[in-house]
């Protein structure tokens, strides 16, 4: 039975790859171009955790068919019985996803389900429909996940469509916070979201187990985590992890860099002094460094369960692709670095040894054109992770006119 629906992200693959990565192929369907069901409880999903799901719902039922006429006949019919079960006034709103149906007409619809819901004599009050979908700061600002509030998804992948009700909502304000709120930020070496950040950890982590509502890594037994960021910049990596109650060890060729990431940490340790510890932040080259994972380990009641995330060295900001040679030339000298970062860090780890990196990627005059070193991987002690549900070309992160994206590696030391 399907139980809870996910509304993913501005690049739904990277939101996909992330909840197969942490839930599991046997749990994860991806539905139409924008969602995919968790064969979970909706409370047993950390998704605070999750930087690719905008939102969560409950699912409450197939809808009979596509037909926007039938949809808003199903739900002028079975509302106003559900609002019967609230107290006080109702605040409620409809979003829709993956069906060509005009605001207004979502909106008239919304307008008769309000209509109905006072005539059987409710108090009722709805949000008002601009969009085909409420953006988060309405859902959030309305209350729509309290217990007095609704907003209903209407969720189809154009054969099929479902009735879920939202139960969580991303806190913009909470990530907005810690975005710009830290004492330091750098354009220069490319601000990290935070919401890509919690994907490429969760990429990292792997599969979590589930246990009387409480998650930790599978495989790790008691062991604390230990997530390592060679590239950690300003910190937003390792601010991630914290929150998701991982310790933490960065390195940075930057003394710059490493100062603003125990200043950025620091500060966050003051707004959440119980989550993960910053174990150790220092200057180190990534291609040649030797990182002291065996004082860590003294610092730990058992052996730690290392993984490894980060954004790498993305080369030189680009507004414009360069002529063949120029970009020739800037490929080979960033391919150069990550095959020597990849070649001293795996000397370090233990076999099974899970990383996830976003590596830089080019974007083409056709396609994006990637660091060699991906097709060269096993020969120097990893194996590439394959996911079911998604394709490796469809894990990158780019935006509109960028010339320069991220490419989401997940590999694995053999």
């Amino acid at each position: 039975m399907l139980e809870t629906i996910a509304i993913l992200g501005r690049q739904p693959a990277l939101g996909i790859a992330e909840l197969e990565s942490l839930y599991g192929v046997d749990l994860v369907e991806p539905y139409g171009s924008s969602a995919c069901f968790i064969n979970m409880e909706s409370s047993v999903i950390a998704f605070e955790r999750l930087g690719g799901t905008m939102r969560l719902g409950k699912v409450l039922s197939e809808l009979p068919n596509t037909n926007w006429n039938d949809i808003e006949n199903f739900l002028l019919e079975v509302g106003p019985k559900h609002a019967d079960t609230i107290d006080g006034k109702l605040s409620f709103g409809i979003s829709v996803f993956g069906l060509p149906i005009p605001a207004r007409k979502i909106a008239k619809t919304a307008l008769l389900l309000k209509k109905a819901i006072k005539q059987a004599g409710n108090s009722v009050r709805m949000v008002p429909h601009n969009d085909v979908s409420l953006g988060s700061a309405q859902v959030l600002y309305n209350k729509l996940t309290a217990k007095n509030g609704w907003e209903l998804l209407v969720v189809s992948d154009g054969k099929t469509a479902y009735l879920a009700q939202t139960t969580r909502i991303q806190d913009i304000d909470a990530y907005s916070a810690r975005d710009q709120a830290r004492p330091h930020r750098d354009a220069k070496v490319g601000m990290l979201p935070p919401k890509l950040a919690q994907i490429i950890i969760n990429l990292a982590v792997g599969k979590l187990q589930v246990e009387s509502k409480k998650l930790k890594v599978e495989g790790s037994g008691q062991e604390r985590t230990l997530v390592l960021d060679a590239f950690c910049g300003t910190g937003v990596v390792l601010q991630e992890a914290m929150l998701m109650d991982y310790d933490v060890y960065g390195t940075d060729l930057e003394p710059r860099m490493v100062q603003y990431s125990i200043d950025n940490l620091a500060w966050l340790d003051t707004k959440y002094p119980h989550k993960g510890d910053y174990r150790r932040i220092e200057i180190g080259d990534a291609t040649k460094h030797k990182w002291n994972f065996s004082a860590l380990s003294n610092l730990q009641p058992s052996p730690l369960n290392l993984r490894v995330a980060g954004e790498t060295y993305l080369g030189q900001p680009l507004s414009s692709l360069p002529t063949g040679e120029h970009l020739s030339k800037i490929i080979y000298e960033v391919n150069l670095l990550h095959h020597k970062f990849l070649e001293n860090i795996g000397k370090q780890i233990k076999p099974g040894t899970r990383l996830c990196l976003a590596v830089p990627t080019w974007r083409g005059r056709h396609e994006f054109l990637h660091l060699p070193t991906l097709d060269h991987l096993t020969d120097i002690g990893y194996t590439r992770t394959r996911f079911k549900h998604v394709a490796d070309e469809d894990l990158i992160y780019h935006r509109e006119g960028q010339v320069v994206g991220r490419e989401l590696l997940t590999i694995i030391k053999n």
